[in-house]
């Protein structure tokens, strides 16, 4: 199956390592870091130019990436589970 991030965005379940909420998450200097290295290293996508409310860290094609999405953590689990 298949998540759609935001934006035309679809990613598959089943390399979805973890979906993250960004204002509980980004408190941590650790995540912050997290996401600025994955900037960097030009691994992080932004879904959309709206305010980011989660992100989603999954592999393609054999690379860790980062998704920014306006769409809530909650919402994005709960699209997960409705199948």
């Amino acid at each position: 199956m298949y998540l759609h991030a935001g934006n035309n965005k679809i990613i598959r379940e089943k390399d979805i390592i973890g979906i993250f909420d960004m204002d509980n998450s980004t408190v941590s200097h650790i995540t912050r870091k997290y996401l600025a290295l994955a900037e960097k290293e030009d691994r992080l996508l932004a879904a959309s130019d709206e305010i980011p409310k989660s992100f989603i860290v999954y592999k393609e094609n054999g690379r860790i990436r980062v998704c920014i999405s306006q769409i809530s953590s909650a919402s994005l689990i709960g699209r997960t589970e409705t199948v």
